[in-house]
């Protein structure tokens, strides 16, 4: 089947200078139609692979009581829809009485449409900081705090939710990764299959684990609630669903919930820099290799060709840039997102 789809990704790029080749669009109709009969998480592929980037530096990170810089980018890829989103919140928490600042940043996956994806990127920082607030007073638990946060979020697009009327929240769905940094921790909350990754003095550490329905707890957790984990173009919750956890998806629950997993990690002087990123990325490049582009990238020793050589961006939105262009590389199919988040002062050398 990876033979398969290598193939077909052969096809469409050779076919962008090409469009009148009427054998190719014929086998590109007949594939398509093979995935028609079923629904999965899934976007239709385009003909040419375009990249519509969106990019955004820390202008704030000096009035934060955190030192996180940070550069993100998002394209919708070799995709007919944008469904990524993208959400940094320097100084979402102010340092106070009963804790620190913390800086927010998160990549939402949806799949199925935009409207949780959406949802989440409006309204999911806003209930962490309430939640943070309300619970640093007995004690800070991120662990407590994480899950209320991502349940709320989950009701809020449910049938009948606060955020949406229509009921969307049914049959779309969304991961979501999170991470926020103090000055002395890094914690990562993770619903789904996107990723976070730490660079520690070189060394690529997994912040998260993704929701995949072959991971063996997570298909002994689907079965033991009735439901099955089929193999139909790769391991799907009851053949529909690529990735075992989400926001929304209420039409798959009990087997897909949207519980995260909580990790809190402390922070140390050989903290580099944390990759935050859907999977259309870690589809197509490891977390060592990912670690290494950064890393040179920060360092100065690596620059994309620039059009116009007036335009100045910060090592970290080159370091996320130069990622997505890996990934279309090396022949990502999805729409691709990428946060980095810079914890240390690198100097270029």
């Amino acid at each position: 089947m990876h033979c398969f789809k290598d193939k077909f990704t052969t096809e469409l790029i050779s076919s962008e200078m090409d469009s009148t080749d009427s054998s190719m669009n014929k086998k590109s109709k007949e594939i398509e139609r093979c995935y028609d009969d079923y629904p999965k998480k899934r976007k239709r592929p385009c003909q040419v692979a375009v990249v519509i980037p969106t990019m955004e530096e820390s202008k704030a990170a000096a009035a934060s009581s955190s030192p996180a810089t940070h550069g993100s980018i998002s394209v919708i890829g070799r995709r007919r829809a944008m469904e990524d989103a993208v959400v940094v919140v320097p100084g979402l928490v102010a340092a106070g009485q009963w804790c620190g600042g913390y800086d927010f940043f998160a990549v939402y996956d949806g799949h199925g449409g935009t409207l949780v994806a959406n949802a989440c990127r409006d309204r999911l920082h806003l209930l962490l900081a309430d939640e943070v607030k309300e619970n640093a007073k007995k004690g800070l638990d991120w662990y407590e705090v994480m899950c209320s946060c991502f349940m709320k979020m989950d009701k809020e697009i449910g049938v009948g939710g606060e955020a949406h009327d229509d009921g969307g929240g049914n049959t779309t769905g969304s991961t979501a990764a999170v991470v926020v940094v103090g000055k002395k921790e890094i914690v990562v909350a993770n619903c789904g299959d996107s990723r976070a990754v730490l660079c520690r003095g070189g060394v690529a550490v997994p912040l998260s684990r993704d929701h995949k329905p072959d991971r063996p707890d997570e298909r002994e957790r689907i079965e033991a609630a009735g439901g099955r984990v089929i193999n139909w173009n790769g391991s799907r919750v009851l053949g529909v669903l690529a990735t075992s956890r989400s926001i929304g998806d209420h039409s798959m629950k009990p087997f897909v919930i949207s519980e995260p997993e909580t990790m809190v990690y402390e922070r140390t002087e050989c903290d580099e820099f944390v990759v935050v990123a859907s999977d259309g990325l870690w589809d197509v490049v490891s977390n060592k290799f990912v670690c290494e582009v950064v890393r040179s990238c920060l360092h100065g020793q690596i620059k994309r060709n620039l059009k116009e050589e007036s335009v100045v961006v910060s090592n970290a939105t080159e370091a996320a840039s130069l990622l997505a262009e890996l990934a279309m590389a090396r022949g990502s199919k999805d729409n691709i997102s990428v946060i980095v988040i810079q914890l240390n002062n690198i100097t270029s050398s």
